[in-house]
């Protein structure tokens, strides 16, 4: 009887390691069983609400706070007001990424979910260190829209190791902390995305509030992407969300309202990039800094280069 058991349920022979490799191959290739899709979570209005107040603030909001704050207050060998802004958003983004995984309509792999939000917090504490001192040299005269060998105030240090110093001080922030903060805040994103659908038709709707928080959404996605210059995971991220709404679309299965939220901020982004892009496609000074194949200009870099040199 219970050798005829096991054919007719052959994932229960392994066992728990079996159940685990199951749900890993499960949400490695999306999909997404009918129990799961028949019981689309509503759409998660606190969660989706603190994630754009604390992006907007915490993030976006760092190097604003850190220029207008009296240096008297924070003074250059102390941390910045944008310092703790970023402590609080390296606590505060984990803890609202578990939550929204915990309210996912399907069960995600907790392996890769904890492994990834470790690595997100490491990537984004080395970022916070190297930043820091970054926006701090902005009060020595430092500029954003130059690399880091051709900035005045670094190409005649002296002993020229001193730039090398530099130049690995800015490889920590924009290129290691950068990977190891966006990579695992990406995979996680999509990984929830991927049980978002849902088998009813009705049910593929956003609600008012939604639509309120596409375009503050969307718009902080695009800060993200052309200040963290991650365009290349954001595009590789996006194509593989559209490729997952059109294999489960055969399926007759449908992005609920959680689905259709991040899919339309991630669409405002793109064309957000694509007009940045365009705008400022004919900048000599900043074709100068970013020479590649893909040209996405800093927000940053363009503030030095054409706001802050003004006044």
């Amino acid at each position: 009887m219970e050798a005829a058991r096991r054919r007719q349920h052959p994932g229960a022979a392994g066992g728990p390691g079996a159940q685990l490799g199951a749900s890993f191959l499960q949400a490695r290739h999306g999909s997404v069983s009918p129990e799961e899709a028949a019981h689309a979570a509503p759409f998660h209005l606190d969660l989706w609400f603190y994630f754009m107040l604390q992006n907007w603030v915490l993030d976006f909001g760092r190097p604003i706070a850190m220029l207008v704050f009296p240096l008297e207050w924070f003074p250059l060998n102390k941390p910045s007001v944008g310092d703790y802004f970023h402590m609080a958003y390296n606590v505060i983004t984990p803890f609202l990424l578990l939550k929204l995984i915990e309210r996912s309509p399907r069960t995600l792999p907790r392996s890769i979910i904890y492994v990834s939000i470790i690595i997100f917090i490491m990537g984004a504490s080395i970022h916070l260190v190297g930043d820091s001192v970054n926006h701090r040299l902005l009060f020595s005269g430092y500029q954003h829209h130059l690399s880091v060998r051709e900035n005045p105030i670094i190409k005649n240090l002296k002993p020229e190791t001193l730039i090398d110093s530099f130049e690995l001080l800015y490889y920590y922030d924009e290129y290691l902390g950068h990977c190891m903060w966006y990579i695992p805040f990406f995979l996680i994103l999509f990984m929830y995305f991927s049980g978002c659908f849902t088998a009813s038709k009705a049910e593929s709707l956003m609600p008012g509030p939604a639509l309120l928080l596409v375009a503050p959404s969307g718009l902080y996605y695009w800060y993200l992407v052309t200040e963290g210059q991650i365009f290349i995971l954001f595009i590789f991220t996006f194509f593989a969300m559209l490729a997952l709404v059109l294999h489960q679309k055969r399926k007759g299965l449908f992005l609920d309202s959680n689905g259709l939220f991040l899919f339309s901020s991630f669409a405002l982004t793109l064309l957000l990039v694509a007009l940045w892009v365009a705008w400022l496609w004919n900048d000599p000074v900043l074709r100068k800094k970013y020479p590649g194949v893909i040209y996405v200009p800093e927000p940053w870099a363009f503030y030095t280069l054409h706001v802050s040199s003004r006044h």
